[in-house]
């Protein structure tokens, strides 16, 4: 239905667009002083394997990457496809700063230097801190980094706030995404793969002209693997890959002035999957017999495996991650002579089926635990790149309106009495309690986001140059969360009252209702950068950035306290973020050798997470306000070619990381039942700083969760001229890898959560000559063990559950372009 829709709308005149489609005809910045160098276009220099001739588009026009005073990692398609980095989530193992954790598409966050969104949380109502950009379309739902990257010539990651030279305001940075462009010669490219656990991948494209002024681009992808995980209760393999990709693009030269790029695409998952499974059992503060081992011993259960690594489970309901996500653009850049005005108008839209098991055992404990979602979004940008005497500047118009409905449901089994009722009562021996209870929540929203943004770079001499900007922003959000509960019989389950069978129910779900509620703010955001460029290699620059991050609504429910729902509750603050950042570009060895290095400090003060209010008598976590959180590090890309047989890479960060204050937040599951203990005392948390009660903890101090304070990626292509298959080529033989040290992987640090680091390598070998290219690859060589994510699990019963990592994968990849 929605490709249909999709389909009208393009033959409507509404579509998105490739980055590089009008400006890729364009000079690009030149340095005088290198002969040739003022002819050379962006296509010629993206052709090129020289740092300095790398060119992106983050201050919205074309220059070459070290000549930006921003701190940017960029990745090609050549890197993309050699390493298979076909995704957000591979993407990250090549760049140390950038973080992705997904335990399905919708509960997915993307984090730059730890800060982004809060891990493991998904609220309607909040925006996201890291911006993901697609040929210049915004899009709103992180989802979109799960999908494979469709036809992409590549992927630059700006990090710190973008927010005077992006439509949407971005606190960590941004992940801009540039397809490839229709192209008036004919070509196109295959390419198919093939490896262990039934991995299938294929993609194409095609392109060419339809007339001297329209040309068009077609490209399609599939992706399929097994599941890495064997469900022992439905005899399969879970945590699939099942992806599919359609892309086009039209792109009409109406004349030497403008140029109009209409593109579409449409994007389909639908996977088994995301299972998490058993890791271990972690003793908590609570009595012994509501803790994992007494309740399992009550159900004469016991799990397929307590080794994660043996990929075992037994989920007893449907697993299912089905997500559509597409949309349109029209995109038109008329060439005034001084300067370019560009009109980007999108609509995209993400449809959300999903089916999960949320007890992750195989006890009918929680049957369903489902929020499907429709989200549609309509934006419009105009934007105007000028330059004059000794000056250029950006300045732009955004507008972003999107509605969102989630129509969720949660029900209980016929385990959910035994394992979530207090086993002293009476009640938890009777199934019919809690069996059958029924949560259907109606979740809405509707966002406007308007915004007037600019930046001016002033060269104050050929070597210095100033460049402040400003954003005035304002926010509009209105929405509702109404979760109407009854019992197995059908019964309305009231706020509060009621018989104790109904107390017990609602200790289990609790309903609530507040609709309309609305948050409505103006924000300014201001920045300062100073470059100096004392030589042609070298760029020196200092930034100042002061921005914010959205308010929102609590859209997850607010705690209830005698029947009254705390609504003074259900709005959020924005994040106030003051942004400091010290950066050197440079090249040396007659340009065979770059290194950027950055210093950065971010305070942000009024951070969103999920927090606990000790005053209310029924604990529920919702998202509030941190009081201030604080990111500082150090980051260095080093890369070297010393002639053109040999390239090596080293990309570094260390990061410092910690709740500078966060008094009231939810405690880790250590203390869960807990009465109030200093650190050190007996049951305390080794290593871990803070006060902890019952309800709240002062976690101030801690570490963010899913930041590393070290991170590295590193590798080394060698090549060698020879013959094969009657082609003139060369053999090569990479390697890359990437490490990264300890980190928590929940909201307030645990000593059961906490993921030991590890490193992951990767090596393939290969033949290759200018339009083919054949090599076998393998991914995790080493095999190492590790877990993308742990989480503690519903009713705090010392169950931790995780997701592991991809085992070692091999395979063999072709490809062949004309």
């Amino acid at each position: 239905m929605r490709l249909a829709k999709l389909t009208l709308s393009l033959l409507a005149g509404i579509s998105p667009i490739p980055a590089y489609a009008q400006v890729a005809q364009e000079p690009v910045s030149a340095d005088p002083s290198v002969p040739g160098d003022q002819d050379r276009t962006v296509e010629d220099v993206q052709r090129s394997s020289v740092a300095s001739d790398i060119v992106v588009t983050a201050r919205r026009r074309a220059e070459q990457v070290q000549d930006v005073p921003i701190p940017i990692s960029v990745v090609g398609v050549k890197e993309l496809d050699s390493t298979g980095s076909f995704n957000v989530q591979r993407l990250q193992q090549l760049q140390p700063t950038l973080q992705f954790y997904s335990s399905n598409p919708r509960n997915s966050s993307v984090n730059i230097r730890g800060i982004g969104a809060p891990l493991g949380l998904t609220n309607d109502g909040i925006d996201q801190g890291v911006g993901v950009y697609i040929d210049q379309v915004y899009f709103s739902r992180v989802a979109v980094a799960t999908l494979d990257f469709l036809d992409v010539q590549q992927v630059e990651t700006l990090r710190g706030p973008q927010g005077t030279l992006y439509g949407k305001n971005t606190v960590a940075g941004a992940i801009s995404i540039t397809s490839k462009a229709p192209s008036f010669n004919f070509e196109g490219r295959a390419e198919l793969s093939y490896g262990n656990l039934e991995f299938k991948q294929a993609k194409a494209s095609v392109s060419g002209p339809l007339s001297d002024t329209v040309a068009v681009r077609l490209g399609a992808s599939s992706t399929s693997r097994r599941g890495t995980a064997y469900n022992t209760s439905s005899r399969t393999y879970v945590n699939a890959q099942d992806n599919m990709g359609l892309r086009g693009a039209l792109l009409w030269n109406a004349s030497d002035a403008l140029a109009l790029t209409l593109s579409a695409d449409w994007n389909r998952q639908n996977p088994e999957c995301c299972a998490q499974i058993y890791v271990r059992y972690g003793p908590t503060q609570r009595a012994a017999n509501r803790q994992y081992p007494a309740l399992t011993a009550a159900f004469n259960y016991a799990p397929p495996s307590t080794n994660a690594f043996d990929r075992l489970t037994d989920l007893d309901a449907e697993l299912n991650a089905l997500s559509e996500l597409g949309g349109a653009s029209l995109r038109a850049e008329l060439d005034t002579g001084s300067g370019k005005l560009t009109s980007v108008t999108a609509w995209r839209f993400w449809d959300w089926g999903p089916a999960n098991d949320r007890d992750f055992i195989g006890l009918p404990i929680t049957t369903k635990s489902n929020n499907p979602t429709e989200q549609t979004q309509f934006t419009q940008e105009f934007r105007y790149a000028g330059e004059g005497n000794g000056f250029d500047y950006v300045l732009g118009l955004f507008g972003f309106y999107q509605d969102i409905h989630t129509t969720g449901v949660q029900q209980q089994g016929s385990a959910a009495s035994r394992w979530l009722l207090n086993p002293t009562s009476t009640l938890s021996n009777d199934p019919s309690v809690l069996n059958g209870l029924t949560a259907n929540n109606d979740i809405r929203l509707k966002n406007f986001s308007g915004a007037l943004f600019g930046k001016f770079n002033w060269d104050l001499t050929d070597k210095f140059t100033i460049s402040p900007g400003l954003r005035v922003n304002y926010d509009d959000k209105v929405g509702s969360y109404v979760s109407v509960v009854t019992d197995g019989q059908g019964v309305l389950v009231p706020y509060s009252g009621g018989t104790a069978r109904q107390a017990a129910q609602r200790e289990a779900i609790q309903p609530q209702a507040f609709t309309d509620e609305a948050y409505r703010a103006w924000n300014l955001s201001y920045d300062l950068t100073l470059s100096y460029k004392p030589s042609r290699d070298l760029l020196l620059y200092a930034t100042y950035a002061h921005t914010f991050k959205s308010g929102g609504l609590n859209l997850n429910g607010v705690p209830v306290v005698n029947g009254a729902v705390q609504t003074d509750l259900a709005q959020v603050d924005p994040e106030k973020v003051d942004h400091f950042e010290l950066g050197l570009k440079s090249q040396f060895w007659d340009r065979k050798a770059t290194f950027n290095v950055t210093g950065y400090w971010t305070s942000i003060k009024d951070y969103q997470a999920v927090v606990n209010n000790g005053a209310n008598s029924t604990l529920r976590g919702y998202l509030a306000n941190a009081g201030e959180v604080r990111v500082r590090g150090v980051e260095a890309d080093f890369s070297l070619r010393p002639t053109s047989r040999l390239s090596l890479y080293v990309n570094g960060a260390y990061t410092d990381h910690e709740y500078v204050e966060f008094t009231n937040a939810p405690c880790p599951p250590e203390r869960a039942g807990g009465t109030a203990a200093p650190i050190g005392s007996a049951g305390g948390t080794p290593g871990v700083p803070g006060q902890f009660s019952p309800v709240v903890c002062d976690i101030s101090g801690q570490w963010l969760p899913g930041v590393s304070n070290w991170a590295f990626s590193y590798g080394a292509e060698y090549n060698l001229p020879a013959k094969a298959f009657g082609l003139d080529g060369e053999f090569y033989l990479a390697g890359d890898a990437n490490s990264r040290s300890k980190y928590s992987s929940n909201a307030s640090r645990s000593m059961y959560t906490d993921i030991e680091g590890y490193t992951l390598a990767n090596f393939r070998l290969g033949f290759r000559t200018q339009d083919f290219n054949i090599f076998g690859w393998v991914r995790n060589a080493l095999d190492e063990q590790y877990f993308d994510l742990l989480a503690t699990t519903p009713g705090n019963t010392g169950l931790i559950s995780g997701q592991p990592g991809d085992p070692r994968t091999y395979g063999l990849t072709v490809s062949k372009a004309f």
